[in-house]
Order: structure tokens, then C-alpha cells, then sequence
């Protein structure tokens, strides 16, 4: 696949030993995703999606922000837009938005953020898309929508409240306040916590450990969990019955069983 640099474009892509980092780059804005960012990262997760090299991906940002949300500019234009497009308008980015997050979230390989610094609004949802995030000892995660008379429209809804309870993602939603990288790892909000310097090394390191099984049963189990929360035992278990049936026919279980038997031969 294509890879850009980060350091031109607002959003870049780069690939090492079969990991895949995306990183927001517009440190000057604190890396808000501008309409040009949400068509990019939509591109870029595609190409992520379908292509067989890359086993893992990590989200993270330039400069002292991982994301601070939508940007300025954007909300401008949706205050000038005539009366009778505001809701139309924002009905059609929130389609965008929604497939971004979409395509994070379902994206059949692991997912780490990376908050190298403030991820907020829509940044914090980012985060929360993932299947993991690390997190810097200079970063912070704060749902600020509530902020500018807003709900959280990235996924924050869904995402938050399944890794900290209701109670608790209702408590940081409707005070919109700052989380510390400590508070955010004990009450479950986050992963791990990382040195600055530290950061995207460690990262780099989890993605491989996370992708070195078998890409198909990894695709397929991470499918599954996706919905375990909205699903029934009996809907679960017949969702799996499938999955391994597929996993049965896959190269990498027959190599692994071939490899055990052999192992075993030589042994007796």
C-alpha cells in the first residue's frame, strides 16, 4: 500500500515490521479533525482494512495534542450556513464521522491509541474507538461537548460507558471535566501509561504482541466481542460456531496442527 509521511500532511501513514501508525498532524490546531482530516482517515483506514501486510494499527498525534476535537473552522461554518441547511448539513458530516469511527472501531486487526497529549471531544472518542489505548504522562481525556451544548457524536455514547460503567461515563459526560492519564487508567478509561519519550515504542511493542497469532482468528474473535454486550449467550455461541468453522479452513490452523503433530512424532 501507499504510505505518507506525517510531516506535510494533515494526516499520515507509515508501516514498520507490518505495524501500521496513523498520525494526526495539524499541531497547530492541536490536530482537530477538519473535513480534509475526516475524508483522509477514511481513505487511510480503508487501505488498512484490506491490506494483508499490515497486522496491527496505532492511532496518535503530533505536537502536544493527540486530537482536540472537530475544528473551529467547521463549527463557524455551521453557525453562518442558512437556517434552512444547519440540520440537513450536519446530518450529512455526521454520516462522515460516524463512518470514520465505524471503520476504526470494526477495523479486523488491533487497534492502539497512542494519546500523546489532550484528546478531547471528539479526539477522546477517537481513543475510546480503539481496541486499546496507552496513553502519555503529558496526556489528558476530557468529553467536553457538554461544553458548547453539545452530545458526544464520535462514539463516546457507546464507547465510554463500557469501559468505565454508566454511572461514572454519565458523571464525565454531563461535567464534560479534565481526566488525568491516573485517574483515567484506575477508573478504566485507559489501558496503560507511558513515559512521553516512551510512548510510541511501547506501542509499537503491544501491537506485536497483539497481532502474532493467527490474523483470522483474531479478525474473527474481535468481530464477535464487538457485540458481545448487545447480544444473547445463544447468539454469541452461534456466531462463534461459524467463526471457528471458517478458522477450521484457514492456513494458519492447518499449519499450527501440522506443526504440533510433527513435534508430537518426534517425540515418540
Amino acid at each position: 500500500m501507499t504510505t505518507s509521511s506525517a510531516s506535510s500532511a494533515p494526516i499520515g501513514l507509515t508501516v514498520q515490521q507490518g505495524i501500521a501508525t496513523l498520525t494526526l498532524n495539524r499541531p497547530e490546531a492541536r490536530n482537530a479533525i477538519s473535513d480534509e482530516m475526516r475524508s483522509l482517515l477514511i481513505d487511510y483506514l480503508e487501505q488498512v482494512t484490506v491490506d494483508n501486510d499490515i497486522k496491527a494499527l496505532i492511532v496518535t498525534g503530533t505536537g502536544k495534542g493527540f486530537c482536540a476535537g472537530g475544528d473551529i473552522k467547521g463549527m463557524q461554518a455551521r453557525m453562518n450556513a442558512p437556517a434552512g441547511s444547519v440540520a440537513f448539513n450536519g446530518w450529512k458530516r455526521q454520516q462522515r464521522v460516524h463512518h470514520a469511527v465505524s471503520l476504526l472501531h470494526n477495523l479486523p486487526k488491533p487497534t492502539i491509541a497512542a494519546v500523546n497529549g489532550a484528546a478531547t471531544g471528539l479526539g477522546c472518542d477517537m481513543a475510546l474507538s480503539c481496541d486499546f489505548i496507552i496513553a502519555s504522562q503529558n496526556a489528558s481525556f476530557a468529553m467536553s461537548y457538554i461544553a458548547r451544548g453539545l452530545i458526544p457524536d464520535g462514539g463516546g455514547l457507546y464507547f465510554l460507558p463500557r469501559r468505565v460503567g454508566l454511572s461514572k461515563a454519565k458523571e464525565l459526560i454531563f461535567s464534560g471535566r479534565t481526566v488525568a492519564p491516573e485517574e483515567a487508567e484506575r477508573i478504566g478509561m485507559i489501558d496503560r501509561i507511558a513515559a512521553p519519550d516512551d510512548l510510541l515504542p511501547a506501542a509499537q511493542d503491544w501491537a506485536e504482541q497483539l497481532s502474532a497469532g493467527s490474523a483470522t482468528a483474531l479478525a474473527l474473535s474481535k468481530s464477535i466481542l464487538n457485540s458481545t454486550f448487545e447480544l444473547t449467550q445463544n447468539q454469541i455461541s452461534a456466531m462463534g460456531s461459524q467463526a471457528q468453522g471458517i478458522c477450521y479452513t484457514s492456513s494458519e490452523h492447518q499449519a499450527s496442527v501440522a506443526a504440533f503433530l510433527a513435534r508430537k512424532a518426534e517425540r515418540s
